[in-house]
């Protein structure tokens, strides 16, 4: 009997290591595209994301195409005047340029050597900071596990190895608390 339980708790488990980020991720999706279409009501079942993609592309192109770099920098330097909303808008464009813009900043992994010995994973953003006056150190960027979010540290060069591995293959690492295998 004991055998039997063991056997039976194994395969709900594998069950739940299977299932259970499927069905997150299908929920999250589910989730985006009935607010999306909740906001767009047009009746048919996903027209809303379909929509909000279409706007996303139309703009880029416009943008790309037709708008001239002074008149979009004209645009950004007004966006940014306005007080509460320059915080906003200013940090959720510069996150999103890291990932998806002409240069992605995450692309630079690196081991940071702590004081007691031991390492931490990160991404060098900043090379150089003695413009606010904090010569010989640089500004590295350690993202925290099962998360977006993450932290800023400004740590001494000399503390700071580059890590022989794609930025990607690092980033899912740090994400996942280490567990993603390494090539």
């Amino acid at each position: 009997m004991n055998k039997l339980l063991k056997l039976i708790l194994n395969y709900f488990f594998k069950g739940v290591l299977i299932l259970v980020p499927i069905i997150f991720s299908v929920y999250v999706i589910y989730y985006v595209i009935k607010s999306i279409d909740g906001i767009i009501n047009i009746g048919i079942p996903g027209a809303g994301i379909l929509i909000v993609l279409m706007i996303f592309t139309l703009v880029g192109a416009l943008v790309t195409s037709f708008i001239t770099e002074p008149i979009f920098n004209y645009f950004d330097r007004l966006l940014n005047r306005m007080p509460f909303f320059k915080m906003m808008y200013s940090s959720i464009r510069d996150l999103l340029e890291a990932f998806v813009g002409e240069e992605k900043k995450f692309n630079e992994p690196v081991t940071v050597t702590h004081d007691s010995g031991f390492k931490q994973i990160g991404f060098l953003t900043q090379r150089d900071l003695s413009n606010i006056g904090l010569a010989g150190e640089v500004a590295v960027y350690f993202p925290f596990s099962y998360s977006f979010a993450g932290k800023v540290m400004i740590v001494p060069k000399d503390k700071v190895q580059p890590l022989a591995m794609k930025s990607s293959d690092a980033m899912k690492f740090v994400l996942s608390g280490g567990v993603t295998e390494l090539e």
